[in-house]
């Protein structure tokens, strides 16, 4: 019964000895009825769709329709997420000079530790006793961060507070109060330590100079350390103060270099304050005189 079915044309039912069998949609036809074009293959208009597809006349080329039509779809759909993403990021770090400086920090973080290893940082880090040698350090080394831990509290915080500056500030004023800070920070350091061959890296000066900065600005901004809810002011002071305790331990940290940050950021803040003090003046006085 069922070959007898098998042999019949699937458009007008005529019997036939040897059926033609469509190879892109696999069913049987008379010879009336044999070419694509004349029953209509739906078949034949997939693999036109999809160029280099050769179709089939049994069930395995069926599937084959299909999984080629999944990983059309898949690989659109993918495209599409990748632009998106890409696009995202792009977006950020032209609007955001603080997500800007993220990116580049985990990218660096990655090569350095993932990809290229001592090389990387050999040539990027901060040593004082090779300053004059390799003066790029000096601001290279805010790109390099140690460990995972290292570089995540460092973002972390950039992430917060740089952006809350960039909001008060602007984008030029924000990267001014970073790079100064930074490279004020890292020649504090240079000036202090006792073994100029012992290399600095990381952004913890600059994003302490930006924390400073912010302090100044909003002293009464609530924050969060370790969970407990503060004023901006006191975490500064707080963190002020174990940096100076801890200066001369042997804890890997760079303490003078945090302190120098702060030193020029709560410098910049308060020139920064009494700029935008004389600007709302002289708005005023403006407006009034109209």
């Amino acid at each position: 019964m069922a070959k007898d079915t098998d042999d019949r044309c699937w458009i007008c039912g005529k019997k036939e000895l040897l059926p033609f069998t469509c190879r892109y949609c696999g069913k049987n036809f008379c010879i009336s009825h044999r070419l694509p074009e004349q029953h209509a293959c739906q078949g034949l208009e997939f693999a036109q769709q999809h160029s280099g597809y050769a179709g089939g006349a049994s069930s395995k080329h069926h599937d084959n329709i299909f999984k080629d039509m999944l990983r059309t779809t898949a690989k659109k759909a993918a495209k599409g997420v990748a632009r998106g993403i890409w696009g995202s990021i792009m977006n950020s770090m032209k609007n955001s000079p603080s997500m800007a400086i993220i990116y580049i920090c985990i990218v660096s973080f990655f090569i350095g530790n993932i990809l290229l290893g001592s090389s990387y940082f050999n040539f990027f880090k901060l040593t004082p006793a090779l300053i004059l040698v390799k003066p790029w350090t000096i601001i290279t080394h805010m790109f390099l961060h140690v460990d995972l831990s290292h570089l995540f509290f460092n973002m972390l915080v950039l992430f917060f507070f740089g952006r809350e500056l960039e909001n008060r500030v602007g984008n030029i004023t924000f990267l001014k109060v970073y790079f100064i800070s930074g490279v004020v920070a890292a020649l504090g350091y240079c000036l202090t330590v006792s073994d100029t061959s012992s290399p600095v890296v990381g952004a913890s000066g600059a994003i302490m100079g930006v924390f400073a900065a912010l302090t100044v600005l909003a002293p009464d901004l609530r924050v969060y350390v370790y969970f407990i809810p503060m004023q901006i002011k006191y975490a500064l002071l707080l963190f002020a103060v174990l940096d100076f305790a801890l200066m001369g331990s042997n804890d890997m940290v760079a303490h003078t270099a945090h302190l120098s940050g702060v030193l020029v950021g709560l410098f910049m803040g308060f020139r920064l304050k009494n700029n935008m003090k004389k600007y709302n003046r002289a708005y005023d006085n403006y407006y009034r005189r109209w």
